[in-house]
């Protein structure tokens, strides 16, 4: 046996042919099938996918019981006696408001966040009490020169309308008695008789507030800054006190 043996060993080492190499770990594992180590990074995807699938379930039951819960409120309240029915067809308005349903033109409709003009010839404005347009057109006349125009969000109503309303509002508030803070009934609303104006925009109602008595135009209830009525007296007598609300009001218990 040819071996070298010119290289001098130190005591206790041996020639490196002697020395156990280190065990092939790579070819170990392919000759076993032994898969590596998966890197944890991978598994997070995995987990970011589980978590919006349970966040998304979550969203969808919660907007289900919302909808039901809604349903049932709804269900509640209009099977309540103080919930407005539809209007008599002797009572005027369109054939969709009498039957319950959408108000148009016709009843004197205009959509929130619309007006019109005062000369305008739309129902809400053309059956409007010949006084109350006579004295609101003086009072255009002179919030002209201050730059500002009055307009009509909302004037005459039908009967329809005004039921429509009221269903609206009490479906909003719960009972016909918290709805009545805001909405007239078909039978005591003035809006009805002609004789109210909700005066739009802000800035054009704050001036006939500011400027109204002259004309003999006042605002009634302290929490609707839009509603104003005839008062002829407040020429010389200034307007008088508001109401808080229309419950307040004894023409509306009628």
């Amino acid at each position: 046996m040819d071996t070298n043996t010119s290289a001098p060993l130190r005591p206790g080492s041996a020639p490196e042919w002697i020395l156990p190499r280190e065990p092939d770990v790579e070819g170990m594992r392919a000759a076993t099938r032994i898969p590596a180590p998966r890197h944890r990074a991978s598994q997070a995807p995995r987990r970011r996918r589980r978590l919006f699938r349970f966040f998304a379930t979550l969203t969808v039951l919660a907007l289900l019981g919302a909808g039901t819960a809604a349903a049932v409120i709804t269900a509640a309240v209009t099977a309540r006696p103080d919930y407005p029915g539809p209007v008599a067809a002797g009572d005027g308005g369109s054939a969709s408001a009498r039957g319950g349903g959408m108000p148009t033109a016709e009843d004197g409709y205009i959509a929130d966040g619309d007006s019109v003009s005062l000369q305008d010839s739309a129902p809400a404005v053309s059956k409007l009490e010949p006084g109350l347009r006579e004295a609101l057109e003086q009072a255009l006349a002179a919030a002209e020169e201050d730059g500002l125009e009055l307009r009509v969000a909302s004037g005459w109503r039908s009967k329809a309308y005004q039921a429509w309303l009221l269903r609206d509002a009490v479906r909003t508030y719960g009972s016909e008695a918290e709805a009545s803070r805001w909405v007239g009934t078909p039978e005591t609303s003035l809006h009805v008789k002609g004789q109210a104006v909700d005066i739009a925009p802000y800035d054009a109602a704050d001036w006939l507030n500011r400027h109204g008595a002259q004309f003999g135009l006042c605002r009634t209830y302290d929490n609707e800054a839009w509603h104003f009525e005839l008062s002829p007296s407040a020429k010389d007598q200034g307007c008088p006190a508001m109401y808080r609300d229309p419950t307040e009001d004894p023409r509306m218990r009628g």
